[in-house]
């Protein structure tokens, strides 16, 4: 019995072990299996019709240009197609240079009498008579000053000349002995490079033509050209003008007929403001020089008068004949008071009379016309040179009429739009 209740108590402690470590297998924790993250699939954003806003991979290969070169490219081809324009319409004006150079003159002299006619018709002048009354008033006038101005010149060009190179003679000097120590073949580099500079004006004047003939026959057509177009400018200018409107797109009529009369009234305060300080400045200087003991006053001054039609240095560069012939004849002291008296009346020239003159509506930034004047220069020569800032000046009042009127119509479309919203 005893054996018996020892076999059935180990039995039973051999099931309560057993169970004892089922139950502590079932508590025990299951071991970790690591399993690597599978990505899911980024599905881009879908826009209206279905196409992805921002795909993965750009649709055209143009997309994957950064947008700062893209800008770029767009500006730079855009200045190229304006090159290319402004480079055929300058051969277009060179191939016609006569019929281009006679209808500017005409325009700018039609803008220095065009205030005439209108005065004589204000007073119950005819259109017709008012026109030929200024015309052939202004032709007269003209023709006078161009024949003092070539009878001053030709009477006095010889001892001007022997002046001026006496004068650049005693600077070659002074620049071989004194303290810059230049060889003559530093010298003559320079001046080889200074002739090329001038030979450009040069060859343009002398490629009027072969020969003698030819040249005066240019000359001649290119002056009745100019009084032809003169005349009908001044007797006709509203009609031409109307004509040149109709020529336009419907949507630019509008904008057009406002800036033309703004342009015109620029050029016309720019060619009478032009003249006038001209004249004071040839005025200024002459006396200037003649006070100053310096012969050949009166030639000097037609030739100061000639040049300060090109603005700001026309009248320096035409004045340095006066420097070197008060060199050569009366010594450095009087040629350094001659540059004095240029300077002064340069700078009367561009703080005073300029904007007193000229006004607010031709006022351009010295800087602008220097380069103005430059580009000129290098495109057209001394008639380049010339018609350069008016240019400027016409387009600069354009830009500003055209750009005042957008931001007028955009403030009329914000105005009508505010009006025409819902409450």
């Amino acid at each position: 019995m005893a054996g018996d209740g020892d076999g059935g108590g180990w039995a039973a402690w051999r099931g309560r072990m057993a169970k004892r470590r089922e139950a502590a297998k079932d508590d025990r924790p299951e071991p970790v299996v690591h399993v690597p993250a599978v990505p899911h699939p980024v599905t881009p954003p879908v826009g209206p019709g279905g196409e992805p806003i921002y795909p993965a991979r750009p649709a055209h290969a143009s997309e994957a240009v950064p947008w700062t070169l893209r800008v770029a490219a767009e500006g730079i081809w855009r200045l190229l197609v304006v090159g290319a324009g402004l480079w055929v319409l300058l051969q277009v004006v060179g191939t016609l240079r006569i019929v281009a150079l006679a209808f500017v003159a005409a325009l700018l002299i039609s803008a220095l009498l065009q205030p005439t006619v209108s005065w004589l018709r204000r007073h119950g002048v005819p259109r017709g008579l008012a026109t030929a009354i200024t015309f052939l008033g202004g032709l007269v006038g003209i023709a006078l000053v161009a024949w003092f101005v070539v009878w001053q010149v030709s009477t006095n060009l010889n001892q001007v000349t022997d002046h001026v190179q006496q004068g650049i003679a005693q600077i070659r000097h002074w620049l071989e002995t004194g303290p810059m120590h230049l060889t003559d073949k530093q010298i003559n580099d320079f001046a080889n490079q200074l002739t090329k500079v001038v030979g450009t004006n040069s060859d343009q004047i002398t490629s009027f033509g072969f020969s003698t003939v030819s040249v005066v026959v240019e000359i001649v057509t290119g002056v009745f050209l100019a009084a032809f177009c003169t005349f009908f400018l001044l007797y006709d200018g509203e009609k031409i003008w109307g004509w040149v409107l109709r020529l336009m797109p419907v949507r630019s009529r509008i904008a057009a007929t406002g800036a033309g009369p703004r342009a015109w009234a620029t050029l016309t305060a720019y060619v009478r403001g032009t003249v006038l300080v001209a004249f004071i400045d040839s005025l200024s200087i002459g006396i200037g020089i003649y006070l100053l003991g310096v012969p050949l006053a009166m030639p000097i001054a037609v030739l100061i008068f000639l040049g300060a039609f090109v603005p700001l240095v026309g009248a320096l560069v035409t004045g340095t004949i006066a420097v070197l012939i008060g060199l050569v004849t009366h010594g450095v002291i009087t040629a350094a008071l001659v540059l004095a008296v240029l300077l002064g009346v340069q700078q009367i020239e561009g703080h005073l009379l300029q904007p007193l003159i000229l006004g607010r509506a031709v006022r351009i930034h010295p800087l602008a016309v220097i380069l103005a004047v430059a580009c000129g220069s290098i495109v057209g020569g001394i008639g380049g040179a010339i018609v350069a800032v008016p240019l400027v000046a016409v387009t600069n009042t354009v830009v500003g009429y055209l750009r005042q009127r957008y931001h007028v119509d955009e403030d009329v479309r914000a105005a009508l739009a505010a009006a025409a919203a819902p409450e």
